[in-house]
């Protein structure tokens, strides 16, 4: 089965040549793009193959486009454009690749009358859960060397439920949609979760990321059956192919998502407090009867590592630190 065609045409040449170049390396996007730098070559294609987006310049736009077979019309603005346009929905054309294609799936989302099934498309979805019973051990730092890790090679999309994730303050950036949103979203069991997973995700060297919940009653009120939806959504209807969870304490039915998850990474230390810490929570996995989950977790003890820096700085930091070297040796391992 093929995937579905997202094309852009733009007479600007390196614009539509770096914006395809962008969304190529984006693996979690569900479409084969397709760039065009002249009106001829596009309503050539466009005759013989299905264009289900077509993301269009507003000087390229005439006629003759108007008249073609497309799922989709998204007009790239520069900011003034013609009136006759307005009927289709516009994107400013000069902001971030990243920004733009969260932009395009929100208005491919809204349009949609049925969920996009990629079952056929991709490899079966493999869920990491990185959680621990302690503090200061390094576990996020660890979940995020893994994302970008996995992300040089697989579509990766890390999510944090902790109750206080800390994520503005360490990107130094506000966030217009965040996990708060998908929880809404999912409790309202709303069609096309995937798409509007695709209208906030933010990225860090080609890893995708929700950003966390603003509140830790977010966290705390959302329920199992919540969050068992949202990561079927996922594994049915995403490009995904490794979902990251950074676990905290916070998330209802702990040991039932745990059992959602493939491996389990749980960082550890060595002193007398910590093992019984660890020997508290494993003897009432077995009260619980989640045995399974046991036989998943892999313990590691991520080196301490000095690393200055915030937002992007950090984010590379960490991929090519000693906890990154640490990281790819447990991979290597799995």
């Amino acid at each position: 089965m093929k995937k579905r065609i997202l094309a852009i045409c733009d007479l600007e040449a390196l614009y539509a040549c770096n914006f395809m170049q962008y969304i190529s390396q984006k693996k979690s996007v569900p479409f084969e793009i397709q760039a065009f730098t002249n009106t001829e070559k596009l309503i050539e294609t466009a005759k013989k193959e299905r264009i289900e987006v077509l993301l269009i310049s507003d000087k390229a736009m005439d006629e003759r486009i108007r008249q073609l077979s497309v799922g989709q019309i998204i007009i790239l603005s520069e900011g003034v454009h013609d009136p006759k346009l307005d009927q289709y929905p516009s994107i400013y054309k000069y902001q971030s690749s990243e920004s733009v294609i969260r932009e395009v799936m929100a208005c491919y989302g809204e349009s949609m009358q049925e969920p996009m099934e990629v079952t056929a498309l991709k490899r079966p979805v493999v869920i990491y859960g990185v959680y621990s019973p302690l503090g200061r051990v390094l576990k996020t730092s660890f979940a995020l060397s893994m994302g970008q890790i996995l992300a040089k090679e697989k579509a990766v999309l890390y999510l944090n439920l902790e109750e206080y994730a800390g994520f503005e303050q360490l990107f130094e950036q506000n966030f217009d949609r965040n996990l708060s949103d998908l929880i809404y979203y999912m409790k309202q069991r709303q069609r096309n979760l995937t798409h509007r997973i695709s209208q906030m995700v933010q990225s860090a060297n080609n890893m995708d990321y929700i950003p966390p919940a603003v509140s830790p009653a977010d966290i705390r009120n959302t329920q199992y059956q919540d969050w068992d939806f949202l990561l079927d959504e996922l594994e049915l209807r995403s490009s995904y192919e490794v979902i990251i969870l950074d676990l905290g304490d916070g998330v209802d039915e702990l040991y039932q998502i745990l059992g959602r998850c493939n491996r389990i990474f749980m960082p550890v230390l060595e002193d007398t407090v910590s093992k019984a810490k660890i020997l508290q929570f494993e003897n009432l996995l077995r009260l619980w009867n989640a045995v399974s989950v046991l036989e998943k977790i892999e313990k590691v003890k991520p080196p301490f590592y000095k690393c200055s820096g915030s937002g992007t700085q950090y984010m590379e930091q960490l991929v090519w630190s000693q906890l990154g070297d640490y990281v790819r040796e447990v991979l290597r391992k799995d």
